[in-house]
């Protein structure tokens, strides 16, 4: 089977990998264009381009996915199947182009968490089992029928970070295992029960200011499902600090909402019922420090109130 293989991020290089491991003709990657990145704003390529240039792909980068010559360069290919993973959205008159069709892996379990950030969505919500969908695509994003899925525990305080990698990781073997599906022609798409739809719209920076007055389970949810990335953050009056760590405090402790207390080199937070206890954080310009490294540089006065 020859495939054409579309993603960008890490998240998709296990997928391209295992493919690859397992003997499939990759005959192109497609990726995003290069794009400066760092301090020193020098062009970086997608984990995608770097893991095809490591087994001598052709690789294919596209500014607009509507051109009529990137069409025109995927037919040339001849592939039966389109492979997706973490890629862009694709126009119907390219996603129709194999005769195979094309499938996408998506990291939640469909129909829930459709949209750009299902792994921190389902964090955020306290969502005690997460997992991983194959489907074939349609024209509305993330409507298409259900070939695979394969559900993976959440525990208490995975971090959106921890939770990603191991959907890459499982994910990458319901990839191979619908490729082999597909190919075999036993593949059984079924329609998503459109009673159990859940958004999960990108994040932005504006949206992860921690709320202290919301309850102190919600506020670890929050916390641990922006990390590391877009991060949750906070300030103390003097400075904005970052908190990629934080754990629940057993009751009956509890202080005024954003209300710091320091004790024997731990650092708390009063929510809107009960408390939190912050375990990792960065100050703006600074390093990512535990909280004990971070308290050796950091003075928190007793009047100190997050927000």
């Amino acid at each position: 089977m020859r495939i054409v293989f579309m993603g960008t991020p890490e998240f998709a290089r296990p997928s391209l990998e295992i493919l690859l491991a397992n003997g499939y003709d990759i005959a192109a990657v497609v990726t995003v264009p290069d794009k400066p990145a760092g301090r020193g704003q020098q062009m970086s390529a997608s984990a995608i381009k770097q893991c095809a240039g490591r087994h001598a792909l052709p690789v294919l980068q596209p500014v607009q996915l509507k051109d009529a010559e990137f069409a025109s360069a995927l037919r040339a290919l001849r592939a039966d199947l389109f492979v997706v993973v973490a890629f862009r959205i694709l126009p119907v008159e390219v996603f129709t182009i194999p005769r195979l069709g094309a499938f996408n892996l998506h990291a939640s379990l469909l129909p829930k968490y459709r949209g750009a950030a299902p792994i921190n969505w389902a964090i955020i919500r306290g969502e005690k089992e997460s997992g991983v969908t194959t489907f074939f695509l349609k024209e509305t994003v993330d409507t298409g029928n259900v070939i695979l899925q394969a559900r993976v525990p959440v525990g208490p305080d995975m971090t959106a970070g921890e939770l990603h990698d191991t959907l890459a990781e499982v994910g990458a073997e319901i990839v191979l295992h619908t490729v082999r599906l597909i190919e075999a022609g036993k593949a059984v798409p079924k329609e998503q029960e459109s009673t159990f739809v859940t958004p999960a719209p990108k994040i932005y920076k504006e949206q992860c200011r921690i709320d202290w007055t919301r309850p102190a389970v919600e506020v670890h949810n929050f916390i641990r499902g922006l990390s590391p990335r877009p991060c949750a953050y906070t300030g103390d009056g003097k400075t904005t600090l970052k908190v990629y760590r934080s754990a629940l405090v057993p009751a009956p402790r509890s202080a005024a909402p954003g209300a710091v207390a320091v004790e024997d080199g731990r650092l708390y937070s009063g929510t809107g019922s009960g408390m939190v206890e912050l375990l990792e954080l960065q100050q703006e310009g600074k390093k990512r420090l535990s909280v004990g490294e971070f308290l050796r540089g950091h003075h928190f006065s007793p009047s100190t109130i997050l927000s």
